[in-house]
């Protein structure tokens, strides 16, 4: 077997290792990997960066994508959800750099996100009651906490009946659902022509009867067309962004709202926001390398009228829960004693859920 030969086979391997959840590729000599938590420098390299590219086109070729001087970075979704960015040069100093985060084979159902203590039992039952009754959610936290693992899990209990459209900058979303619909965005071709953006793309989702928007990551001017699409009755959507708490998620989205161009006075701004966005769901990766949900928190709406300020209601929380049978404390999610939503008694009409779901056991 050649050098290049056993690269390929080599990195082959740690796409198949299950425990292996991102492949780093520092140019072709230095390669690391993430490894139950913790980022390890393999013994792996490739023979030069025509080695490593040559790989990396075949798989963007074969979803009608390039990476070239042109277009210097740009990532692709495989088929199972795993994830490939790539960066060459000279935007990267250091050759061609390729990050491949790795789709969750171990989580397949929601019930396994409460196996493997992304959330507990309440939490799941809680969110999986939103979908259900349609609340408008966020997802938010840093890169790679498992945000939209947690979102695809949940689209489980939509209904069967549903038109979904899943509206992302690489397809990363696979639904069961018989009546999805996903759109990607698109590059520039080598003209500047041809480019179709987020915001054309929920713009143009709105004429096809959906039932529900998924927006895979929200980042910028195309956040007022999600709420707006969330204002004139298409209930249930969910979005994704990047923020470390939920009051920091709703500042961005303000700020991505005022950025756009659009009309409005930040307290207009804020009142859209308060009357749009119903719950997020805040992730975050502990020191472990465990990823779980840390806050469930309810858009409650706004306070004033002069100056109006969004309100926040935590409703789960991690926290303290115990100690376990040899004294360690035991950290998870918990309900805020009693904290209810606002959607409370619409969602105990429906029965989906109890005010024990708010009960610390």
């Amino acid at each position: 077997m050649t050098a290049k030969e056993n690269s390929q086979a080599t990195l082959q391997k740690l796409l198949n290792d299950p425990g292996v959840s991102e492949i780093m590729i520092n140019g072709p000599h230095k390669v690391f990997v993430e490894k139950n938590g913790k980022k390890i420098l393999t013994d792996l390299s490739f023979e030069s960066d025509e080695d490593v590219l040559k790989w990396v086109r075949e798989i963007y070729a074969a979803r009608s994508k390039r990476v070239d001087g042109e277009i210097p970075y740009a990532d692709v979704c495989m088929e199972d959800g795993t994830r490939i960015n790539t960066i060459i040069s000279p935007i990267s100093r250091f050759g061609v750099c390729v990050t491949v985060r790795k789709f969750s084979k171990e989580i397949k159902t929601a019930d396994d996100l409460v196996r493997v203590g992304t959330l507990n039992r309440k939490g799941l039952d809680f969110l999986s009651a939103c979908v259900k009754a349609r609340v408008n959610m966020i997802f938010s936290g840093g890169t790679g906490v498992g945000k939209t693992t947690a979102l695809q899990m949940l689209t489980h209990y939509f209904a069967p009946d549903e038109r979904v459209i899943t509206i992302e900058d690489s397809a990363e979303l696979q639904l069961d659902q018989a009546n999805w619909i996903s759109l990607e965005t698109k590059s520039a071709d080598r003209d500047g022509r041809g480019e179709v953006s987020l915001r054309d793309l929920i713009r143009n989702a709105l004429r096809m009867a959906p039932d529900r928007l998924i927006v895979g990551e929200v980042r910028g001017s195309e956040s007022i067309d999600m709420m707006q699409s969330m204002s004139i009755g298409l209930s249930g959507t969910i979005g994704i962004v990047h923020g470390n708490s939920p009051r920091e998620v709703v500042s961005r989205m303000e700020t991505m709202i005022l950025m756009s161009g659009i009309n409005l006075a930040p307290q207009e701004v804020r009142k859209i926001i308060g009357s749009t966005i119903q719950v997020v769901v805040q992730m975050q990766r502990m020191p472990d390398g465990s990823r779980k949900v840390v806050c469930i928190t309810e858009v409650r709406g706004i306070d004033g009228e002069e100056n109006p300020q969004i309100v926040f209601n935590d409703l789960f929380v991690h926290g303290f829960i115990k100690k376990d049978g040899e004294g360690k404390d035991v950290f998870g999610l918990k309900p805020v004693f009693k904290k209810y939503p606002l959607f409370h008694d619409r969602m105990r009409k429906m029965n989906l859920i109890s005010d024990a779901m708010f009960e610390n056991d």
